[in-house]
């Protein structure tokens, strides 16, 4: 078998064989004996190549085929590294196609209403799978309407959203995601750091382009397979280590108000043990039953205990 196919020059392969065979020629007896008039530049390219060592002596066969084969699969992986990124330029062909405009792999959109506009295309052209990350639970503008979204939902859109944990100060909030939870679009809290994100079919993606989250500089849309993979990597990450909307922990007051629910036999001592209102007292243990989906305040007591919070 020749060395010609891992690589080597006719020339160089003469060359390699008669060092082997001849260990310690001088170079002008290789370039009489081989009709190789520049031995030394031959030599200087196996030499380059890891199958001499110093200026004429060859290494062990094992060694040079090693070399040979190594920098053929070096030579193999660029190859289809450059033959991957085609398929990049067929994702983006196939949307230029589709939307009639030109398509750039990363791309940043300053209006945050073009970010929108573009999900929703795409969802609507095929409601598969939509991930996203929030701060908030609802943070649409003034205006925005939520049924192009319960539509999508209906028609077997899967969707996911995660969202800070810092909102559920706000009880509109917590109401926003249990209304889209119970339509489909399901919802769970993180109490890490969160900065937004959307994936789109697992094909298209959109983060904030500014990571400090300042108004006004828009998202950037990512087609990249490679990096949207990525993306998609962290959303699950975050996903998994999410908790779901009804497993959240008690708030301090929340903990003293169920304590207070069980030890006081009236509302109003409850409430002046806690220095708070007897209406702001009900508020709270309003809240909890919801939480714990109890009819009665023994059935709250039962399931708060259930959940290890008494």
């Amino acid at each position: 078998m020749s060395l010609v196919g891992l690589g080597l020059t006719d020339k160089q392969e003469r060359l390699y064989r008669y060092l082997l065979r001849n260990p310690g020629a001088d170079p002008y007896t290789a370039a009489a004996e081989l009709g190789v008039p520049d031995v030394r530049r031959t030599a200087a390219e196996l030499g380059a190549l890891g199958l001499l060592e110093g200026e004429l002596t060859a290494v062990a066969p094992a060694l040079a085929v090693d070399a040979l084969v190594r920098r053929r699969l070096e030579h193999a992986q660029r190859q289809f590294t450059e033959l991957n990124a085609v398929w990049d330029v067929l994702t983006e062909l196939a949307e230029e196609q589709r939307s009639g405009r030109r398509v750039q792999m990363v791309e940043h959109l300053a209006d945050g209403r073009e970010v929108t506009r573009r999900i929703r295309a795409l969802l609507a052209a095929e409601p598969g799978e939509f991930a996203r990350v929030k701060v908030l639970a609802h943070d649409a503008e003034p205006g925005h309407r939520s049924e192009p979204f319960a539509r999508l939902l209906a028609r077997g859109l899967r969707s996911r959203t995660v969202f800070s944990a810092h909102a559920l100060i706000y009880p509109e909030q917590l109401d926003h995601a249990r209304r889209m939870h119970a339509l489909g679009d399901l919802h769970r809290v993180a109490t890490e750091r969160l900065r937004r994100l959307a994936v789109v079919n697992h094909a298209v993606a959109f983060v904030q382009a500014d990571p400090t989250g300042s108004p006004g500089t828009g998202a950037v849309q990512i087609r990249q397979p490679g990096l949207v993979a990525l993306l998609d990597d962290v959303f699950e990450g975050l996903w998994n280590r999410a908790r779901d909307l009804d497993d959240q922990p008690l708030t301090p007051i929340e903990q003293q108000v169920l304590h207070s629910l069980t030890t006081h036999r009236t509302d109003e001592a409850a409430a002046r043990s806690l220095n708070i209102s007897v209406r702001k007292f009900r508020a709270h243990v309003a809240d909890l039953m919801t939480r714990l989906g109890a009819n009665t305040r023994f059935q709250a007591a039962v399931r708060a205990t259930e959940r290890g919070w008494l």
